[in-house]
Parts: C-alpha cells; sequence; structure tokens
C-alpha cells in the first residue's frame, strides 16, 4: 500500500458532473487510507461534528476528505437534497475523482455518512463493491438508500443514539437488510439524533475510527 511520508492538508477543487465542488482533504503521515463524508442534508463540509470526526480519523493516520455534495446552487433545490440516486451518482463521481489523484489514487477508501449522506454512502458503496471497503453510518437513514441493501459488500458500521428512537427502528430494519457484508449497530447510550449530549460524539469517533482502522487496512483490488 502506498503511505505518504508527511503530512499533507488543504483546499482542493474536485471537477465532476461538469461543476467545480469545494473540499478539505487532510493526509496525515503514515496514511494509506482514506475516508469520504458524505453530509446530510442541509449540512456541508464545515459541519462541526463531522469536522470532530475527521479529526480523530487523522490522528490514527487515515486521510480525510470532506466536501460539499451539492453546489451553493443546487443545495437551494430542496428536492435535490433528498434526491438519493443523484447523491449516490455525486458520490460516485467524487470517488472517481480520487482515483486520478497520483498521491491518494491506491489508497483503501471507506465513506462515513451522516443522515441522507448515509443513504448515498450505502448505494454508492453496493455501486462500487471492489472499490469501498467500508462503511460508517452516523444517525443515519440507510433505509432510504436507493440501492438494494443486500448488494453492500463492505464492512458496514450503524451508529444510532440511543434516544432517537425513531432511527433506531429504521436502523435496524436497514441491519436486517444487508446480508453480505460485515456489520455492527452501535447504540450510544444517551444520545439524540445530532449526539449533541457529553461524551456522544466522541463515542461516536472512537468507534468510527476502531471500525475503519480495522477495515481499510489494504487497498481495494480495482
Amino acid at each position: 500500500m502506498k503511505t505518504t511520508p508527511a503530512t499533507m492538508e488543504g483546499s482542493v477543487e474536485i471537477t465532476v458532473d461538469s461543476v467545480t465542488l469545494p473540499g478539505d482533504l487532510s493526509i496525515p503521515s503514515g496514511a494509506g487510507s482514506l475516508v469520504l463524508f458524505a453530509h446530510g442534508s442541509g449540512s456541508s463540509r464545515r459541519s462541526p461534528r463531522n469536522r470532530f470526526v475527521a479529526s480523530v480519523l487523522q490522528k490514527n493516520s487515515i486521510a480525510t476528505l470532506l466536501f460539499d455534495l451539492l453546489t451553493p446552487r443546487e443545495d437551494t433545490n430542496y428536492e435535490m437534497r433528498f434526491d438519493i440516486e443523484f447523491l449516490t451518482q455525486r458520490l460516485e463521481a467524487v470517488t472517481a475523482w480520487i482515483e486520478s489523484q497520483p498521491d491518494i489514487s491506491s489508497f483503501s477508501i471507506g465513506y462515513f455518512g451522516a443522515s441522507t449522506g448515509a443513504a448515498a454512502a450505502l448505494g454508492a458503496a453496493a455501486d462500487l463493491p471492489n472499490r469501498i471497503k467500508a462503511v460508517v453510518s452516523r444517525g443515519g437513514r440507510p433505509d432510504i438508500t436507493a440501492r438494494d441493501l443486500g448488494r453492500v459488500k463492505a464492512a458496514t458500521l450503524l451508529i444510532v443514539g440511543g434516544l432517537d428512537t425513531m432511527v433506531i427502528h429504521l436502523n435496524r430494519e436497514a441491519f436486517l437488510a444487508i446480508k453480505g457484508a460485515e456489520k455492527q449497530l452501535h447504540v450510544v447510550s444517551g444520545a439524540t439524533h445530532l449526539f449533541e449530549e457529553p461524551g456522544t460524539l466522541e463515542e461516536v469517533a472512537q468507534v468510527a475510527s476502531k471500525w475503519f482502522k480495522l477495515h481499510l487496512g489494504s487497498p481495494a483490488v480495482s
């Protein structure tokens, strides 16, 4: 596996589908894997919760890419925010962009999805079974993916808040629908949907980090 010898961090412009999406790429020293963050509706690469999780991954030598799935103009379209098929295809296009970048093209790839972004992450993982090795969903809606969850091969961790009753139910249904992948449902005790309670987001970050370290240990076969 190719690894980076020194820390690299900065803004990137991702050109896909005839549009340019802004992103923040961080490649810590020794990294050989990369996690893409798929944000939920109404959120962006500046999400403080996802940026916190990304910082923990970076400390564990996992590269991260936080980017906007939609352009500012697209984001004003309410229906586009919830067009899971479109978001899935956009995430796949960004994944293809990664493979065109010499410094990270050989990295093992995982997805971290929140809310509707989790549906796009699992959909893209189903479409790219030989490329995406791990998916983590935080308070996600995996049940609304436009793809058959039974086709997901990536190791999948579903994280939900213990007080987020409806989302727990939906994640349990999605968990049962995932047939061909290693999977785990992790309930964070005392957490609501946004994991704003003391210590809950820290638990999310630690559990996600362990999952990615376990399953992104070697590059995927193209």
